[in-house]
């Protein structure tokens, strides 16, 4: 084969799975080394997520390519039905997400912010980490895990995700570390999520955890 190109089958990217088994990634930008834009692809039976729902801001376009089966696209207040060859457009601040109408659905997904240089983002390499730990490759994943934060050293992300892998999978004090982290680098959003989010039922006892919340620990109370 030329170096000039690579190829690969959906079936043949890594099948992880993500939200505890919600949905399926199958990693395109991570498996090519693409550095100019962002794509990843989705597989899933029939009633599963096929893209997962979320909101995309910041000018972030986004394209859905149904490759085959079928999916129900809800975007806003729309139900959109989409099988194999159809092509969906989402604008930035348009809630989106897709549920599989077929088994063996799959989606392609391509997206990037309209005049900005791409950057690939540290989520990926979470979503990576917890598929990794769902399949019981605990110590695979905090590899993954230690190398995003040493790439992302300034992104809160990539410290509350740490949080949640070490506070599920019983490293405390690392949890803890991770946790505390996160809120000196944006203490508001972190103490909003923390509060409310179940990884951190195995910590929330802790009086370390308790002063982050609180922001007890910023007056050196």
């Amino acid at each position: 084969m030329s170096e000039g190109y690579e190829m690969a089958h959906v079936d043949e990217l890594e099948e992880l799975p993500i939200n505890r088994g919600e949905f399926v990634w199958r990693p395109v930008r991570r498996r090519f080394g693409i550095t100019a834009f962002g794509t990843n692809a989705y597989t899933a039976r029939a009633g599963q997520r096929v893209v997962e729902e979320h909101t995309e801001t910041d000018n972030h376009q986004e394209m859905y390519v149904v490759l085959r089966g079928r999916a129900t696209f809800k975007l806003d207040d729309d139900e959109i039905d989409a099988p194999a060859g159809t092509i969906v457009f989402v604008r930035p601040n348009t809630r989106r997400g897709a549920i599989a109408a077929e088994d063996e659905t799959a989606v392609l997904a391509v997206g990037a912010k309209a005049g900005v240089v791409f950057e690939p983002s540290s989520w990926e390499e979470f979503f990576a980490a917890n598929a990794y730990a769902d399949l019981g490759q605990v110590d695979r994943a905090r590899e993954v895990i230690d190398n995003a934060l040493e790439r992302y050293p300034d992104e809160w992300q990539g410290y509350y995700n740490a949080a949640c892998f070490e506070a599920r999978f019983g490293d405390r004090n690392q949890a803890l570390d991770h946790l505390e982290r996160a809120v000196e680098l944006e203490p508001e959003r972190v103490r909003g999520y923390a509060s409310d989010d179940e990884d951190f039922e195995p910590i929330k006892d802790d009086p370390r955890f308790r002063s982050a919340i609180a922001g007890q620990s910023d007056s050196g109370s």
